[in-house]
């Protein structure tokens, strides 16, 4: 029999917006890629504090800034961020992310190098970045319901095993943990090619099946159609993907859905790092199927744990969220077991449930949420990938 998860209770940090957060991380946060080296300088003076280098941010416009925006703002934005030092180049765009955080009402200060030059910003912002410190560190977890948690989702490196033990572990997490008032999110637009129809249907009211038809027909014709080499370019499915077994993509797709349970519907579709607006529920995000670059954009749109299926084992991690990793391929727990969190290979072998995988899978997520470090953090995998639409000015 399922567990009864309603009325538990995790050990996590409410922020002063009411979101809770199971990290405490202090971020300095560059606007542009020409500020990394002064974020990291600070990152380096004051032991406790995490630097997020990135490669964009210089001229970009249109569609592609709102999304750097949104993706810097939302990561500094997130509940398992205490505090934010930004700096940039300039100050009008530092300004920018700067108020953006601070509608959560946490603390977050901005520094600009232009008329001061590194040294001095490094001096100011690390004096900041020392009393974020000494603040944080004192803040008290107290008891939160599970149901208070965002939990992402994405795959990677499937293979066969995927779709029949991993990805129907989330869903099932998911079919128990949404009706209590979880927030969950799924995505991989371009990996739900071939299955299409059947994610449409899985929409909770009209208005979502239409948006994420909208979603998925924009990057067929936009993007894959309009650059392609031959049918999803050597991209999807991956060579690992082949060399586990899943020859195309509507195989592929079908696995990747199983994420989203038996009973679950998504409530809306959201593009990428957008937060979601419509209350508890299930949610799809318009997201590369690139682990790094899908991960990142669910944590800036505010999702606080990712869970993560693999088949041929995938190694990614994330600097504020934790990436918890499920398999049921048998070889991988054999070769890559200090990657995995939680081993489904019983449900292939026939002495596990995917009910009883479900619930192992919701016991890690609160042990992960009290404090328990996950294979990729211990392992330092802190992969940061922004989402670049086009090329700069």
């Amino acid at each position: 029999m399922a567990l009864d998860f309603s009325n538990v209770t995790v050990k996590a940090w409410r922020r002063e917006n009411g979101r809770v957060g199971v990290r405490n991380h202090i971020l300095i946060l560059p606007v542009d890629d020409i500020s990394n080296a002064a974020c990291e300088a600070v990152a380096n003076n004051v032991k406790g504090t995490l630097a997020l280098p990135h490669a964009y941010g210089r001229l970009q416009f249109g569609e592609d800034l709102d999304l750097h925006f949104r993706t810097i703002i939302g990561t500094g934005a997130n509940p398992n961020v205490a505090a934010v030092v930004v700096i940039g180049i300039e100050p009008e765009w530092t300004k920018v992310i700067v108020d953006g955080i601070a509608k959560t009402g946490k603390p977050v200060t901005g520094f600009s190098i232009e008329q001061k030059g590194d040294f001095e910003t490094i001096r100011q912002a690390s004096w900041k970045a020392k009393e974020y410190v000494h603040w944080a560190t004192e803040l008290q977890k107290e008891d939160c319901p599970i149901s208070d948690l965002w939990v992402s989702t994405k795959c990677g490196e499937s293979d066969t095993t995927t779709g029949l033990s991993s990805c129907p572990t989330v869903g099932n997490m998911y079919d128990k943990l949404l009706p209590h008032g979880l927030y969950g999110c799924f995505g991989e637009t371009s990996e739900i090619t071939g299955a299409e129809h059947i994610c449409e249907k899985r929409a909770a009211n009209p208005e979502a099946a239409a948006k994420f038809k909208k979603i998925w027909q924009a990057y067929q014709d936009d993007v894959i159609e309009a650059y392609k080499t031959s049918d999803l370019s050597d991209s999807q499915p991956t060579k690992g993907n082949i060399l586990g077994g899943l020859t195309t993509i509507e195989e592929k797709a079908l696995g990747n859905l199983e994420k989203i349970g038996k009973t679950s519907s998504y409530i809306d579709a959201i593009g990428p790092a957008e937060t979601p607006e419509k209350g508890p529920g299930l949610y799809f995000m318009d997201s590369s199927s690139a682990a790094a670059e899908c991960v990142t954009l669910m944590a800036a749109g505010g999702y606080v744990i990712h869970t993560f299926p693999t088949g041929q084992g995938n190694v990614v991690g994330n600097p504020i969220v934790p990436v918890i990793k499920i398999s049921g391929n048998p070889r991988t727990l054999r070769t890559m077991s200090e990657h995995i969190d939680v081993d489904v290979t019983g449900v292939l072998t026939r002495e596990k449930t995917i009910d009883e995988a479900g619930d192992a899978l919701i016991e890690m997520i609160i042990r992960t949420a009290n404090g328990r470090a996950t294979a990729a953090e211990a392992l330092g995998h802190r992969e940061f990938s922004m989402t670049k639409l086009y090329r700069s000015a």
